[in-house]
């Protein structure tokens, strides 16, 4: 499982909505909506996922 970086909530990395690669991690989101929200500003959120 791994923890969506925009709202917190657990996916499962093979169920998951979508994913984005960012400095050489791969993020998981519950939802388009997190995602590009995630793409729009991912400093930011990864940053609270670290």
């Amino acid at each position: 499982m791994a923890t969506d970086p925009v709202c917190n909530m657990q996916v499962d990395e093979n169920k998951a909505a979508g994913h984005a690669d960012y400095n050489g991690k791969t993020y998981y989101f519950c939802s388009n909506g997190c995602e590009k929200k995630f793409e729009e500003n991912p400093s930011q959120y990864a940053e609270n996922a670290a």
